[in-house]
Order: C-alpha cells, then sequence, then structure tokens
C-alpha cells in the first residue's frame, strides 16, 4: 500500500526538523505551521526544547499557535515541569504567543522567579499576558520580588512587564522604592519613571534613578 502524498509530505517535515542545517529546519517549521496536524504537536514542543537556534524556535512556537489550543495547552504546561532550561522558557514563550487564559494557573511562582533568567523572563512575559484582571495586584507582588536581578535586558524585560500591568503596579512599586538594597530601590524608581514618561528610555531611567539613591531621595520618607 503507497502512502498519499499527503502522508510523504507530512513525513518529510517532521524528519526535517532534526536535520542538521538550520535552514531545512526552519522550512520543516514553516511547513508544519501552513498545514496543521495533531500529529506534529509533541514533535514541534520537543524540537523546541532542544533546539539552538532563535529563529528556528520562533517558526516551531508559531507552528504550534497554528494547532488547536486545546491539543497544545496541556502539553506546554507538562513542559513547565521540565528539568531542561530551555524546553521551560520555549513552553512560557509557545503559551504567551498562544493566550488562552487556561495556562495562567501553571504560571507558578517558582517560575516566575527561576533561577535561569530566561525562564523567569518568559515567564513574567506570559503572566502579563495571561494574569486575569482581578489577580494584577498580586502578581505586580511577586514580580517587584525580582527588581534588581541580572544584567540590563534582563532588567528592561521586568520593567516591562511591571508597566504592562498597569497602574495595579504602584503600591509594591513604592514599597521596593524603599528597599534596603540600592540595587532593588534604583530598578523600582527606574520603572516608576518608565511608567509616568514611556519615551525616557530604559538606560536613562536607570541613571536618574542612580542618581536618586545616591542622594538619599526616593520621593517618599524613608
Amino acid at each position: 500500500m503507497t502512502m498519499s502524498e499527503e502522508e510523504t509530505n507530512a513525513m518529510r517535515a517532521l524528519r526535517g526538523l532534526e536535520n542538521s542545517s538550520s535552514s531545512v529546519r526552519l522550512k520543516a517549521a514553516m511547513a508544519v505551521g501552513t498545514t496543521p496536524d495533531p500529529r506534529f504537536v509533541d514533535k514541534l514542543i520537543e524540537r523546541c526544547a532542544i533546539e539552538p537556534e532563535f529563529f528556528v524556535r520562533e517558526i516551531l512556537t508559531w507552528a504550534l499557535t497554528r494547532h488547536e489550543s486545546s491539543m497544545t495547552v496541556p502539553k506546554l504546561i507538562d513542559e513547565l515541569r521540565s528539568e531542561r532550561a530551555q524546553a521551560r522558557s520555549q513552553a512560557l514563550h509557545t503559551l504567551s504567543k498562544i493566550g488562552d487564559r487556561q495556562g495562567w494557573p501553571a504560571i507558578t511562582r517558582a517560575l516566575l522567579t527561576d533561577a535561569d533568567d530566561e525562564v523567569a523572563r518568559s515567564a513574567w512575559r506570559a503572566a502579563v499576558v495571561l494574569v486575569p484582571d482581578d489577580e494584577g495586584a498580586e502578581l505586580a507582588e511577586v514580580l517587584t520580588t525580582q527588581l534588581g536581578r541580572g544584567e540590563r535586558e534582563t532588567r528592561l524585560s521586568l520593567s516591562r512587564a511591571l508597566i504592562a500591568l498597569g497602574e495595579v503596579i504602584m503600591p509594591a512599586l513604592r514599597v521596593a522604592m524603599t528597599d534596603p538594597d540600592p540595587r532593588v530601590r534604583r530598578h523600582a524608581i527606574a520603572t516608576e519613571r518608565l511608567w509616568h514618561d514611556p519615551e525616557a528610555g530604559f538606560d536613562f531611567a536607570i541613571e536618574e534613578a542612580k542618581r536618586v539613591v545616591a542622594l538619599g531621595a526616593t520621593g517618599r520618607e524613608e
């Protein structure tokens, strides 16, 4: 019995996802996304966990968003328990792109404070997309525990996530502005500056915050 052309193309695409050439993997992921098939989901998620090229991972995520969320979301949630950081990070990224709020309960405090910066950053972005309207303030409280963390890109990601939550961040942010750690205070002050003036730019806001902290004036009585 001969395989149909559709079956042949599906098998070729699945094999292509494992090819040593990144351009072949990219084309395969695009083919899978163009013609969604439930049989592809497991392979796409498996590949996300190990794919070394960012641009290929982005197409893998796109391909997953082309499938029914009822099929992809539970499997992506399972990936959040993986020991492999990239598996957790990419699953979070994909959940944020799918935007199905059934994924919200899986965005745990452990993921929001994950020791791996890429996982944490992906968790922050996913949380902001998926959080229910009445849980934004609680999320802000968790996110502000991460202020002062990491290098510039990590701090910028956190500021963006907080700002995206809206005004509910202010109580938690003001508490952080009096934190004993100057790195936390600087980051909190810079985030507040950006909230009020998004055009100021992160680097400018950080420099301003450094001056404020150095002078010992946060705009609140200490």
